[in-house]
């Protein structure tokens, strides 16, 4: 077998908003039994989606699907207010378990509407929690901003004042340049105090950065739809990497990939649970005579409590 240096990205995998996310179904189901419907996928990760449903968790797209008084988690993305306020109505048990610096840029986003300014979101269209944060303002009253060349030519008010916010999970350097754009532009910009990006986004897009430069090829395990874990994928590629791929789990690797690669680096979402790391790594052992190095850029230690709604006594 031919040799196969792997380095591996830390801090990689859940974060502390995906581990309270998961905690909370769980204690839902221990309270209430099944079925415990869940608006969304929990985190975007089928891996952990699938483990959920085994338990008796019934993912649903809307709370239609829900029957009246069942009980319901709202996924780790946020929510509008229109959809809680449609919950309490129908007196669905719903338990909330928005990330809570997801919960921050909503505050922000109040706190904007409320001292009248208009307001920017750096964010992708259509990704649950820019849907959620839009829904924490009138209607239309949101301004979504997706690149640095919609920065460059949206509408500005200049007598006006803006709030800036940003979805969570982007890429930090991207954020960075639109951000840049929009203050050139605008006199009256509020941003936020502290980088909405969380720092699990931002840890796991620095290491793997670092490991990028001295690989041949980078592979990332997450869910296909998970916004950090795309980010990775361009982030290897930026960093000097010729060549990184996104994939749920060892069965999404063609061997060809590997194809001249000598020096593999290995990192995951922040939604990815870490058996598949382990199980993409046995998988390599099999084919390679596999080393392995972690390279460490940051030490997490951040933890959320649960929602109190998710294992208190009725």
């Amino acid at each position: 077998m031919r040799p196969l240096a792997i380095l591996l990205a830390s801090p990689r995998g859940f974060c502390a908003g995906v581990e309270r996310a998961i905690q909370t179904v769980e204690e839902s189901l221990n309270r209430f039994g099944a079925p415990v419907f869940v608006r969304h996928q929990i985190v975007h990760n089928p891996s952990v989606v699938a483990g959920l449903a085994a338990k008796g968790a019934v993912l649903v797209e809307e709370l239609d699907e829900i029957p009246d008084g069942a009980p319901v988690v709202f996924s780790a993305h946020g929510v509008a207010k229109s959809v809680m306020s449609e919950a309490k109505r129908r007196r669905l048990r719903h338990v909330d378990a928005t990330c809570p610096l997801v919960t921050k840029v909503h505050r922000e986003v109040e706190h904007h509407a409320a001292a009248g300014r208009k307001i920017i979101l750096i964010g992708h269209a259509g990704h649950p929690e820019v849907v959620g944060t839009m829904g924490q303002a009138l209607s239309g009253s949101v301004i979504l901003v997706q690149s640095a060349g919609e920065a460059a030519i949206i509408p500005i008010d200049e007598s006006a004042s803006y709030g800036l916010v940003t979805q969570t999970t982007l890429s930090v350097m991207d954020a960075e340049e639109i951000t840049a754009i929009l203050r050139g532009r605008i006199p009256k910009l509020h941003e936020p105090s502290k980088n909405d990006i969380c720092y699990a986004t931002t840890n796991r897009q620095m290491a793997v950065a670092a490991i990028a430069p001295l690989c041949d090829a980078v592979i990332v395990i997450g869910g296909s739809n998970s916004s950090n874990s795309r980010r990775l994928v361009e982030i290897a590629c930026d960093a000097g990497c010729r060549k990184a791929i996104l994939i749920e789990s060892v069965d999404g690797l063609d061997p060809l990939f590997l194809n001249g690669v000598t020096t593999l680096g290995i990192t995951s979402g922040a939604s990815t649970p870490e058996v598949l790391v382990m199980e993409l790594i046995q998988h390599l052992s099999n084919h390679f005579e596999v080393s392995v190095a972690e390279i460490a850029i940051a030490t997490e230690e951040v933890r959320f409590r649960l929602p109190a709604s998710a294992n208190k006594s009725d």
